[in-house]
């Protein structure tokens, strides 16, 4: 067994959450150690290669989750340094002022945070120049006040995604540019310029950047915290448990298997799990003890409970004239986010997707058979692809939950149709609008490789809620500052934290809070 120097912070997990919380303490020289469950992911060709991707999951993680029933699948999960920032989308939405407070849905109540929006507000900002995010404050009309404007100017339409804005507003709606994290700099007619480490290609959503142009965590905050002297980092550390003090107050060990199978023991004054919604789950509940015997901040019950993922749709819609853009994710509606003219409740927002390409229209082949006529085969396709992602509001609900079985395995179980009354009315908003928005009426195909081949269940990249935060310490792991109520040094600062999800990308609140808590763990630490 190896045992460590004593350090003042562990953060468990490099992605969104973790490394932004190493970045934030990285100047304050206090002693930080990065645990990660995995390595550096490789440079290759097939960092941009769809079948490499989408079709063979390359680089997916090499295991399997189980259902409520038992039945085994494969999660969309990443175990890399940048955790799963290295192949999201960079897509950086603030949640709404809304998405804070109660909200009644057709199908339930989304539950109130225990902060507001203001609360969160300037380290939204900070998160957002931080991952060099790319947009225009003030087009979206459902989007919250500001303090500052993007320190990037949106990334500029090619002329199809252009076309598509403009038939947008002639139909009375606010179509805006969507904010994405990527290091690119344009020209005046926004080609990427010779200088720009972003080129703008059509490989930014779900494949990891070789050259280093979109902002993920490795990146933006893992490889500057590590120029620190104060900041360590250990990869292929697969943490298995926390230990605590006989009198379960403190956490005093975390024990991981490393990469030649030898067990390690790591200590340090305060420990902060980020792991991803459903694996911080899992370690809280693998580190059950004496004191905590169903499993580490859960004297409440909720640890690994009120599992939320979005109620998403990929679709693909065809164009009557060939689609040429490149770098299509550029565009964003919210005009049906908290409501529409027909229905009283928040329908959701919809965003483009990267564009599809040849190898992934072949690669839905089995799921269309039938959709498609000869006069428009893959090839045509494939050209003429304009691809839309639609994000629903997925209620918490503590039967959505992750428990570990006798072997220690992970189960999820999943209620899949969990609001879903809101997702279905969204694509009759799209496909009613085709005809006006230049594309055939009747082609609107499920994108199922962005859904992970069309299994619900393992389409994780938006995993949320399992550690939910809270005043009150009966119905809640955390307190406001993502402390557990039960332990004196134990953290959370991935999106496990959620009461709710809201309906855009989770990643930017997850980054700003873990600037918010670094500030409250440098204080701490001070004082």
């Amino acid at each position: 067994m190896t045992e460590s120097p004593h350090y003042d912070v562990i953060v468990i997990g490099t992605g969104a959450g973790g490394g932004t919380l190493a970045h934030r303490l990285a100047p304050t020289g206090c002693r930080v150690l990065l645990l990660e469950r995995g390595g550096y992911l490789p440079r290759e060709r097939d960092n941009w290669d769809s079948t490499a991707v989408f079709v063979k999951g390359r680089y997916r993680a090499p295991e399997f989750w189980y259902d409520k029933h038992g039945n085994s699948f494969p999660p969309e999960v990443n175990y890399y340094v940048g955790g799963n920032t290295k192949f999201y989308g960079a897509a950086l939405f603030r949640l709404r002022p809304e998405d804070f407070g109660v909200v009644h849905h057709h199908d339930g109540v989304s539950p109130a945070w225990p902060l507001g929006y203001a609360d969160l507000e300037p380290y939204y900002t900070q998160a957002e120049h931080l991952y060099l995010v790319h947009g225009s404050h003030g087009e979206d009309p459902t989007e919250g006040a500001v303090s500052g404007q993007y320190r990037h100017p949106p990334v500029a339409h090619e002329p199809r995604i252009q076309q598509l804005s403009d038939d947008l507003e002639k139909q009375g709606l606010h179509p805006f540019h969507l904010p994405i994290g990527v290091n690119l700099t344009q020209d005046g007619e926004g080609r990427a310029t010779r200088s720009s480490v972003c080129i703008r290609c059509d490989r930014v959503d779900g494949f990891p950047c070789p050259v280093r142009g979109k902002s993920d965590a490795q990146v933006i905050c893992v490889e500057p915290a590590l120029e620190h002297p104060n900041v360590d980092l250990v990869t292929h550390a697969r943490v298995t448990r926390l230990e605590t003090d006989p009198g379960g107050r403190t956490v005093t060990a975390v024990v991981a298997e490393l990469a030649d199978g030898t067990e390690a023991r790591f200590s340090s004054h305060l420990v902060a799990v980020a792991c991803g919604a459903v694996n911080t789950a899992a370690l809280l509940l693998a580190s059950a003890g004496d004191r905590h015997p169903d499993g580490l901040a859960n004297s409440s019950g909720v640890v690994g409970r009120h599992y939320m993922r979005h109620n998403n749709l990929a679709l693909m819609a065809v164009s009557k004239e060939p689609n040429d853009t490149r770098f299509q994710k550029t565009l964003a509606l919210h005009d049906w986010y908290l409501g529409a003219d027909d229905w009283e409740y928040p329908l959701g927002g919809i965003q483009m997707l990267g564009k599809s390409d040849a190898e992934q229209i072949h690669g839905e082949a089995p799921r269309w058979a039938g959709a498609v006529t000869p006069q428009m085969p893959f090839e045509v396709l494939a050209r003429h692809a304009v691809d839309f992602w639609l994000c629903g509001e997925d209620l918490p609900d503590p039967g959505n939950r992750v428990t570990l079985d006798r072997d220690g395995g992970i189960r999820l179980a999943l209620d899949e149709k969990n609001n879903i009354t809101a997702l279905n009315r969204l694509r009759r908003k799209l496909q009613g609008m085709l005809g006006r928005l230049g594309m055939h009426e009747h082609h609107l195909l499920p994108h199922s490789l962005y859904l992970h081949k069309g299994m619900p269940i393992g389409a994780t990249a938006h995993q949320a809620g399992t550690v939910r935060f809270g005043h009150d310490s009966a119905t809640s792991a955390l307190d406001v500052n993502c402390k557990a109520h039960d332990l004196d040094n134990l953290y959370a600062v991935d999106t496990s934290f959620f009461p709710s999800i809201g309906a855009v990308n989770p990643s930017l609140t997850a980054i700003a809070n873990a600037l918010r808590v670094g500030d409250h763990l440098a204080e701490r630490l001070r004082g």
